[in-house]
């Protein structure tokens, strides 16, 4: 049996149950919730400006969001 995206069993990030997100420059654009998180507890999907600054923050849950440097 095939699993639906955001099921139960599915390994998904938690929507906003971090505030501070680090990610890739390959995961832009960035929106909040991101790809990858469930989204039956969340807040309505949006577009963070992140390309700029390299920090961006989620005016609905306050999530912060940074672009991985790599310097290492």
């Amino acid at each position: 049996m095939r699993q639906k995206a955001g099921s139960v069993e599915e390994h998904l990030i938690a929507a906003n149950s971090q505030h501070r997100y680090e990610v890739q420059a390959s995961e832009l654009p960035l929106s909040c919730p991101m790809p990858g998180m469930y989204l039956w507890n969340s807040h309505p999907k949006v577009f963070l400006p992140i390309e700029e600054t390299g920090e961006a923050k989620c005016p609905y849950c306050g999530a912060e969001y940074f672009i991985k440097s790599t310097d290492t």
